[in-house]
């Protein structure tokens, strides 16, 4: 049985917005949740979210690098992060492929990084919309799958589909669409260990739509950005995982 996972993602955005974020979630939710739950914070805030989380909220880091260590100024290995309390890395995010030239082969390394670290990669893909207007998403989510995962069991992976015309656009996919995605993603996996693997979908995801997305067979939890900045609609998500 897969276990769900709702995964935020705070991209830029720190604890001077959000004070009183994590008082707000406890308050939010009054028993712990029977699926997993995780935020990727800004790297500046992960030692402080790591110390003050509660006990079912994992956290998570958004990068890391494809170098363990050494002379590579500014850069975050897998091991720093989990150093400080991660249990998660969110790599190959459409913001980071696309701002900083990230290929499937980068995403991989960085995946690989994070498994030799112990931590588990959220390895993110998704269409963009003239791909999915020109009827090429399937083809162009299956590559990215296959060139972006690493030589690992499923179940030490967590793959997120974010269709990235749905990303902070407000506009999300249709949870037929959705799961329909996901099931091609499963099938794509390249070992007998597909029902093992735990797929989220990531798009504009809030407590409205969250429901039905997660209702879907295939679709195992969700990566969620602007609503997993306010603690409410964050525990509305939670509590609508299946």
């Amino acid at each position: 049985m897969r276990r769900a996972l709702i995964a935020g993602n705070w991209k830029l955005h720190g604890l001077q917005e959000n004070q009183s974020w994590i008082p707000a979630l406890e308050t939010a939710v009054t028993t712990p949740p029977s699926n997993d739950v995780a935020v990727c914070v800004p790297a500046t805030l992960i030692t402080t979210m790591a110390q003050t989380a509660p006990d079912w909220l994992s956290v998570g880091g958004q990068d890391c690098s494809v170098h363990e260590k050494g002379a590579h100024t500014g850069e975050i290995s897998a091991r720093m992060l989990a150093d400080a309390g991660c249990s998660y890395v969110i790599v190959g995010h459409s913001e980071r492929r696309a701002d900083h030239g990230e290929t499937d082969a980068v995403v991989k390394a960085k995946a690989e990084r994070a498994l030799e670290a112990g931590l588990t990669p959220i390895i993110c893909l998704g269409e963009s919309l003239g791909e999915r207007d020109a009827g090429n998403a399937e083809d162009v989510c299956r590559d990215q799958l296959l060139a972006s995962i690493p030589e690992a069991p499923a179940a030490k992976v967590v793959i997120a589909y974010e269709p990235i015309w749905a990303i902070g656009t407000g506009r999300t996919a249709t949870a037929q669409q959705a799961q329909d995605m996901h099931e091609i993603l499963r099938q794509a996996w390249p070992g007998d260990d597909h029902d093992a693997l735990r797929l989220l979908y990531g798009g504009s995801v809030k407590p409205a739509n969250a429901a039905e997305l997660l209702a879907q067979r295939d679709i195992d939890g969700a990566l969620v950005g602007g609503a997993s900045l306010d603690a409410e609609s964050f525990a509305s998500i939670i509590a609508s995982a299946k």
